[in-house]
């Protein structure tokens, strides 16, 4: 009996399920481990790839409250932005912080992944979140990351370029600064004598053959090396595909689809410094540690930078980026004090967890959509600061 291979075959057998594996896959994909910072831990923390998910629950931060509400929401798998096992540990035992929330998880087979200084650098990540909450139409990072690409040149048959062409695009080749499908070919002659022993698909063996061939020229990124050349081989008519790889500087000036920490872009509409404030302590969640600027309230801002979280190592970058005012999170007065001395932008103070908890529900929206499951963002206020106090009237 033949079996039936039709495409009205019964599928059944076939594993359609989601694991933890596949949603670690997707997030390295959007929030890449190769733009984290060489300090950082992100990625999945525990948990068995194999394992089913069935819902995602998001938070800022793995804490006990987060977990409980995991637990009740009964989610197979958390995603945080700030990893729980940042430095070194000898001891995950149950009676430590940390160890605690592990156990906890591990029993409730929850599965745990951070996306922490790689989702702040990738486009689309924790930066863009602010950036198109406050209405900052971003142009550049405020701190590019260095890219290099592989630029790839393959000799095919001319009649086999289309195909071979098409399978380097599928494998992520041709992408480049806001274009995709680019390649570059040039039409020259082949020789090779094929020998014993070989099984050629133009000519005979020990004479020699010329051939009418393309030679394809793409750029694809390094990281993405093992998966073109896996392509290439496999489209390619030749037994030995000739084709050489040069890795470069990308060469690309910064732009909105660059990767970097922080970001700068020119405001939805030019306003205040005043005004500019009142937006920020309007739109983002609100805190006891709430929202301060300093500079003159009546400046005019137009061009804005920004980096969520901690983001007083860049005031270099922004007294250089040309904006009118720097915002961040956890400025600390002597640096700031001596940023607006030296004639930097103004500059706009948040709340760490205010800056970055938008991330949450953003990234729960994009694995529902991309995955087709209940994922949420638990709402749990993990801001540290719980008490403000303000002057009697």
């Amino acid at each position: 009996m033949v079996a039936d291979t039709s495409p009205t075959a019964d599928l059944s057998s076939l594993d359609t399920r989601v694991t933890v594996g596949r949603v670690r896959d997707i997030l390295d994909q959007w929030y890449p481990p190769s733009l984290a910072e060489s300090w950082d831990a992100p990625g999945l923390v525990c948990g068995d790839p194999d394992d089913t998910v069935k819902k995602i629950a998001c938070a800022l931060e793995a804490t006990d409250d987060v977990v409980d509400a995991a637990v009740a929401a009964h989610a197979d798998m958390l995603v945080v932005h700030h990893p729980l096992l940042m430095r070194g540990a000898t001891s995950v035992a149950a009676d430590t912080a940390k160890g605690r929330i592990i156990h906890r998880l591990i029993r409730h087979r929850i599965a745990l992944m951070s996306a922490h200084t790689n989702a702040d650098a990738a486009v689309g990540g924790v930066n863009d979140v602010l950036a198109r909450l406050l209405g900052v139409i971003i142009e550049r990072p405020l701190e590019p990351i260095a890219q290099t690409v592989d630029l790839w040149g393959v000799q095919v048959p001319v009649g086999s370029a289309e195909t071979l062409r098409h399978a380097l695009f599928e494998a992520g080749a041709g992408r480049f600064d806001g274009y995709d499908q680019c390649s570059f070919e040039t039409i020259g002659r082949g020789q090779f004598r094929p020998l014993d022993g070989s099984h050629p698909t133009l000519g005979t063996t020990n004479e020699i053959e010329t051939v009418e061939e393309t030679r394809l020229h793409v750029v694809a990124p390094t990281s993405a090396r093992s998966q073109v050349r896996s392509a290439l081989i496999a489209a390619h008519p030749y037994e030995v595909p000739a084709y050489d790889v040069t890795t470069v500087d990308s060469g690309t000036r910064p732009g909105p689809a660059t990767p970097g920490i922080g970001r700068v872009g020119h405001l939805d509409e030019p306003m205040t410094l005043r005004s500019f404030t009142q937006r920020v302590f309007e739109r983002l969640p609100r805190t006891v540690w709430g929202v301060r600027a300093a500079g003159n309230p009546h400046l005019p801002v137009t061009t804005v930078a920004l980096c969520s979280g901690a983001g007083d190592s860049l005031l270099e970058a922004a007294a250089a980026s040309g904006a009118d005012v720097y915002l961040t999170s956890d400025l600390r007065h002597h640096p700031a004090d001596e940023h607006l001395r030296a004639g930097g932008p103004a500059l706009i103070d948040t709340a760490h967890w205010a800056s970055e908890s938008p991330w949450c529900a953003d990234v729960a929206r994009r694995l529902q959509e991309e995955l087709g499951l209940p994922c949420q963002d638990l709402g749990v206020r993990t801001d540290p600061w719980t008490i403000g106090a303000a002057v009697a009237e």
